[in-house]
């Protein structure tokens, strides 16, 4: 599920960052291949698949080199210990009359989907900030990389599932930080009931009861087409489900609260929120999944319920690593500590080491021109891409507009740090050095 605020573009790609994407496509990757992806200059290869590039094309290598990584599938990742106790808990809570598991399990579906699949399918509007060049990576007009799993759950509501769990890689344009990245794990749950069948089973006398009514109104805690009674019992069915997993995850003591929320493919919808360590943590969202994605679907006769939940957001508190990064390590000192045969084992984090951090300061004049468009997330992306890991953070620490310049400044810092050893301030400095000259060829900023 999308976890982003409504909005209008906040800019769009421009088109020397695409070229740049493009350039050093052909540079870094000419005639190498991975199992999963492989880039050239005017097209982009995944499972097998090849996709013209054009205009709107704006994945980086270091982006496109984690696809077919599955973290959430290796053994000894902390994602797949996530993972593994969310299905335990789903298989153990919901079956049917023969003892068998109702939800099925989909952790290996392709992450490059249509952009009907990403957005319209769920009734993304088409001036949701979430379809902005500056924060989704598209492959070219037509594909992109999904930006949630929420991607699959028309097709597979469409093939006759109505119980199942999506499991998958997810990728977004976001902030430089500890706890951001361009690729992060989703779980995506989705329920379906019919009338007598599930929904008013336990209902005493469900006789002039129904799922739906007809000239109904939208309502704060009902969509048009369903019934009072439906709404009531989705919600019930839902937070029940989705509490009994929190406190699975964190313990039956946890304080939790359902905060209203808002999601374009759900009505009424909520957020999770848990009490960990004094603080209160937004877990999941969820809420009734739209009458009309489900007809879109072909489904007529029943209603349903859907969540989303980061793998990355939990793992991090439940088992206190500090930096987003260190689920792509491979460090066996890392791995050997969540390498354990039961998923249920309590594991806290004991760091490596702790190599210091570099930190350089950029500076610069934005353009003067109105007609280049400087774009906060196309920077990251830059500094992302030329940095790599090595870049921990990034944040603006300074801005202002001089009245007699007429422009306006910007000063970003920059911290690098390596994972595994201590970085040189030489080292670092090279890299800095590329990241402002490529700063002013692409933004045309002037480095102050």
């Amino acid at each position: 599920m999308i976890f982003r605020a409504q909005g209008i573009f906040p800019c769009s790609l421009g088109h020397g960052i695409r070229q740049y994407f493009l350039r050093t496509i052909a540079s870094q990757t000419s005639g190498k291949t991975s199992p999963a992806a492989v880039l050239l200059g005017d097209s982009v290869k995944v499972d097998g698949v090849t996709y013209p590039t054009d205009s709107l094309t704006n994945i980086s290598p270091r982006v496109l080199s984690k696809v077919g990584q599955n973290l959430h599938r290796e053994h000894g990742n902390p994602l797949y210990l996530i993972r593994k106790r969310i299905e335990n808990y789903f298989y153990k809570n919901f079956v049917n009359r023969r003892g068998n598991p109702i939800f099925s399990i989909y952790d290996n579906i392709s992450p490059v989907v249509t952009l009907e699949q990403n957005f319209d399918s769920l009734l993304v509007p088409e001036a949701h900030v979430s379809r902005a060049p500056s924060e989704s990576y598209y492959i070219n007009s037509d594909y992109m990389l999904r930006a949630h799993t929420s991607a699959h759950q028309r097709d597979l509501i469409r093939s006759g599932l109505n119980a199942f769990l999506v499991i998958g890689d997810v990728y977004r344009r976001d902030a430089i930080d500890a706890t951001h990245y361009p690729v992060f794990h989703q779980v995506e749950g989705v329920r379906l009931f019919s009338q007598n069948e599930q929904l008013f089973t336990k209902v005493r006398d469900s006789t002039n009861l129904s799922i739906f009514e007809t000239e109904g109104k939208r309502m704060p805690d009902k969509q048009e087409d369903h019934s009072m009674e439906a709404a009531k019992l989705l919600e019930h069915s839902l937070k029940n489900t989705l509490m009994g997993l929190a406190l699975h995850l964190f313990g039956r003591d946890t304080e939790a609260r359902w905060v209203d929320a808002y999601f374009p493919f759900t009505h009424p919808s909520w957020e999770l929120e848990i009490k960990h360590q004094g603080e209160w943590l937004e877990v999941l969202g969820c809420g009734v999944v739209e009458q009309k994605i489900l007809q879109s679907a072909g489904i007529q006769d029943q209603v349903g319920w859907a969540f989303g939940l980061g793998l990355e957001r939990l793992a991090m508190k439940l088992y206190s690593i500090p930096d987003i990064r260190l689920f792509w390590s491979k460090d066996s000192g890392f791995l050997s500590q969540f390498d354990v045969s039961d998923p249920d084992t309590p594991i806290r984090y004991k760091p490596i080491s702790v190599y210091p951090q570099c930190i350089n300061d950029i500076s610069f004049w934005l353009p003067a021109s109105t007609d280049t468009a400087f774009c906060v997330n196309d920077f990251y992306e830059l500094v992302r891409n030329i940095g790599g890991d090595l870049v921990e953070q990034v944040y603006l620490i300074d801005e202002f507009f001089h009245p007699k310049k007429q422009r306006a400044s910007h000063c970003y810092r920059i911290v690098y740090r390596h994972l595994e050893r201590t970085l040189t301030q030489e080292e670092v400095n090279v890299i800095h050095a590329k990241i402002e000259e490529e700063a002013k060829r692409l933004f045309r900023v002037e480095v102050r």
